[in-house]
């Protein structure tokens, strides 16, 4: 039996709102003990300010897994990485961990502004529980892997954000660890130095390392992460695939249930099923099958159709059901009607949403907004840039003739 690399049982990490840690200045512990005699009825209340920002966490990863923490901001992230990391203790509940950590929480974490990047990369590196002698050994690998080389003796604070993820992210990378914990911090580095991590992360999954990845960016979570765990409100919501944690994490943008129509969807490839979905290749066609169910009578409406790049937060795409051929819509209160829509995914790799309207053209009047209602992930062996994938071709001419294809 496969012993995991990181148990968490029961986790929970409470916060007092708005008192102080007992220590600190001497003027603060003289002016502490005057005030307290005077404070008494204050402190009984204190209990109604304690904070949970974490309650009942479990989780198992094992070696070799990438496992994604996504949730809205206060969901307790955060909090749990910051006990993974040793850095804070759980109230409640334990954690186990096999083997040497690499924690790379904040831009510059333990980085010294006044300090030389090369300084910095020995300072870092001796906090991260690196040798001298393994620092030295790796030292050009690491500038090389951060694009610093001819900063390397500036001092950081001159550094831009982006300069100081990259050769954070690079000391941790190569610090041979057991256990790797990253949080937001590789969204401050551009393109093709995220794809350069990823591919970093990706060779860690090989040796074994486990994988705790925190990110608002679902596309790189959806891309690496073997399971997902969503948080809200400090609590576990659920662990399971990327495609079924993100769906859940993003319908808090579905559908009201004060909408006039409410909207059900499943998304899938021509010819195979629903269950294959969430990952398409650039030109699949893809199915989306809507249920509209009707609140109140409606004389005349409309769908539409909208393809979202959450990768570059674009608007992608978007068309009208009667620009389609189908008629207007007419309906009664209780009314269930059923309709389908074909589009060719002809798009860059990425992570996109769908979204569906209905409309009352007539009154001008939105009688539902579904947002990321459903999402696929477009995926390629072939990197391209932009939102459409054209299908580039070219040829070389020879004395008027083709010599080869590209």
């Amino acid at each position: 039996m496969t012993t995991a690399t990181i148990r968490v049982d029961q986790l929970s990490k409470s916060y007092r709102i708005g008192t102080r840690p007992p220590y600190g200045r001497l003027t603060e512990t003289v002016w502490g003990a005057l005030r307290r005699p005077f404070s008494s009825a204050r402190s009984k209340r204190d209990d109604s300010r304690e904070f949970w920002a974490l309650q009942d966490v479990s989780l198992e990863i094992f070696e070799g897994e990438v496992v994604g923490i996504v949730g809205r901001n206060g969901a307790g992230k955060s909090t749990l990485l910051k006990i993974l990391s040793r850095i804070t203790e759980p109230t409640r509940g334990r954690v186990e961990i096999l083997g040497r950590v690499g924690s790379l929480l904040e831009v510059g974490t333990g980085f010294h502004p006044e300090l030389t990047g090369r300084e910095n990369i020995f300072l870092n590196g001796a906090v991260l529980g690196m040798a001298r002698s393994d620092i030295k050994r790796r030292f050009d690998e690491i500038v090389e892997f951060a694009g610093v080389e001819r900063f390397i003796d500036t001092p950081v604070k001159r550094y831009s954000s982006g300069m100081n993820a990259r050769l954070g992210f690079s000391i941790a990378a190569h610090l041979n660890p057991r256990v790797l914990i990253i949080d937001e911090v590789l969204a401050v580095g551009d393109l093709a130095f995220q794809e350069k991590c990823q591919a970093r992360m990706k060779s860690f999954l090989a040796e074994g390392v486990a994988i705790v990845f925190v990110s608002h960016h679902l596309p790189a979570v959806a891309q690496l992460c073997n399971q997902v765990l969503l948080l809200d409100s400090g609590r576990s919501v659920r662990v399971g695939r990327p495609a079924d944690v993100i769906a859940d994490y993003c319908s808090g943008n579905t559908a009201s249930e004060h909408d006039d129509v409410t909207l059900t969807a499943s998304l899938g490839v021509a010819g195979g099923g629903a269950s294959e979905t969430f990952q398409v290749k650039p030109g699949d066609s893809v199915v989306l099958d809507l249920e509209l169910n009707f609140r109140t009578d409606v004389e005349r409406a409309t769908i539409g159709v909208v393809i979202w790049d959450l990768t570059r937060e674009l608007y992608a795409y978007g068309a009208s059901s009667d620009f389609v051929g189908i008629p207007p819509i007419s309906a009664r209160a209780g009314d269930t009607r059923s309709f389908t829509f074909h589009f060719d995914a002809n798009l860059t790799r990425g992570l996109y949403a769908v979204e569906v309207n209905v409309v009352d053209p007539d009154r001008h009047k939105f009688l539902a907004v579904a947002r990321g209602i459903q999402h696929f992930h477009v995926v390629e062996q072939v990197s391209y840039d932009g939102v459409a994938n054209l299908y580039l071709r070219g040829f070389e001419g020879i004395d008027g003739g083709i010599r080869a294809a590209c």
